[in-house]
């Protein structure tokens, strides 16, 4: 099932959340969603948990950037998160390699 908006995807991101994949991981990911539904979230991760909170934490390891719709298309599979960035549909500041690792962490 498609997730049709930005919010939905946080709220479900702890389901969805894969605790095997973040042993010895600790990080927080930061997520500027730009346009209309979009918003600013951030991911907490420590070993197997993780801890999402509405709002911009105050030091983040990794940062994203972009818009709504460039966000539901990765989370629905129809855009790849390395072509977004090539294309300068996302962008990422902080550590960018572990930026890769959203899609292994939280498997929609």
């Amino acid at each position: 099932m498609a997730v049709t908006n930005v919010k939905e995807v946080f709220t479900t991101m702890q389901e969805v959340f894969n605790p095997g994949a973040a042993q010895g991981l600790e990080a927080v990911f930061q997520f500027n969603i730009n346009g209309e539904g979009g918003g600013i979230w951030n991911v907490a991760v420590k070993d197997s948990e993780c801890n999402i909170q509405e709002g911009t934490h105050e030091a983040p390891t990794v940062t994203l950037t972009m818009s709504c719709e460039t966000w539901l298309s990765i989370v629905n599979g129809e855009l790849n998160a390395i072509q977004a960035f090539a294309g300068g549909q996302l962008t990422v500041s902080g550590d960018i390699m572990l930026a890769q690792k959203i899609q292994e962490l939280f498997p929609f």
